[in-house]
């Protein structure tokens, strides 16, 4: 592992979609910077952050960044992008993007909403406008197709950052496994980095392959909001130290936030 950029972790800080009665995440604005802030002193070097759609956006992101350098990832890219002009205003590093349909079947939601070519040039230029770095959400090979689409015109410059989903229920889902995994890292893009997002006990396997293979590993109760199976976490930052053991103990160190604005390009 001595040739790979030391390892990016991005913490989700949201609650559990699945396992909304777990209750182990921030319940206000005032307990989601604290979360955000431990979980960067544990190792996490994105907070991926769901923004409230309000001018209060703003002053999260300034609370965030007056106690942590960590990158601030705005969430929620089921959202089109008329609803996200509050994620713009208030300058996080980066904007999640889904690159393809959301279909989501969630406890008590089905998220199910189309995401266009047409969107992803608006994006373009809104992130050219604000100086914010997109994050590209990949439920499948389709993903692919539309990112390098806009690689052609030249809508987004390298390297591109992609979040890799397995698990998430619905009409995108995708198996949690290895061949899957291998699959989607084989047809990937150039001038791309990517991180895995597991929704279920497979989390560890998966992450722990990205983790071998170059990858990077997202945690958090959004994602999977157990230590071990059946066992929630304390809290994120919990969640965080599991993960920079794990990668320490496979020989490979975890990224601080100047190391990870360089890896990704920021």
């Amino acid at each position: 592992m001595k040739d790979m950029n030391k390892l990016i972790i991005t913490v989700t800080t949201a609650n559990s979609w699945i396992n909304p009665e777990l209750k182990n995440w921030a319940s206000n604005t005032d307990e989601l910077i604290e979360d955000a802030v431990q979980c960067a002193r544990a190792g996490a070097s994105i907070l991926h952050v769901h923004l409230p759609r309000s001018p209060e956006a703003s002053q999260v992101v300034k609370r965030i960044r007056e106690k942590t350098d960590a990158i601030i990832q705005a969430g929620m890219s089921s959202y089109p992008i008329e609803e996200r002009i509050t994620d713009f205003e208030a300058r996080p590093d980066m904007i999640s993007n889904i690159l393809n349909h959301h279909d989501e079947h969630f406890t008590g939601t089905h998220v199910d909403r189309l995401h266009t070519l047409e969107e992803f040039e608006e994006y373009s230029k809104k992130c050219k406008e604000y100086g914010i770095k997109p994050e590209w959400e990949v439920w499948h090979t389709g993903s692919y197709w539309n990112l390098q689409y806009m690689i052609d015109k030249g809508w987004f410059e390298g390297p591109h950052v992609l979040t890799l989903f397995f698990g998430w229920p619905g009409g995108t889902w995708s198996p949690p496994t290895p061949d899957s995994y291998l699959y989607r890292v084989k047809y990937m893009p150039e001038n791309c980095l990517h991180t895995i997002s597991v929704m279920g006990k497979e989390q560890t396997a998966i992450a722990t392959l990205a983790i071998a293979n170059g990858g990077n590993v997202r945690v958090g109760t959004e994602d999977y909001p157990f230590i071990t199976e059946g066992v929630p976490a304390k809290n994120n930052a919990e969640l965080v130290e599991r993960m920079v053991r794990i990668s320490r103990e496979m020989g490979r160190e975890v990224a601080n936030p100047m190391e990870a604005r360089k890896i990704i390009g920021i």
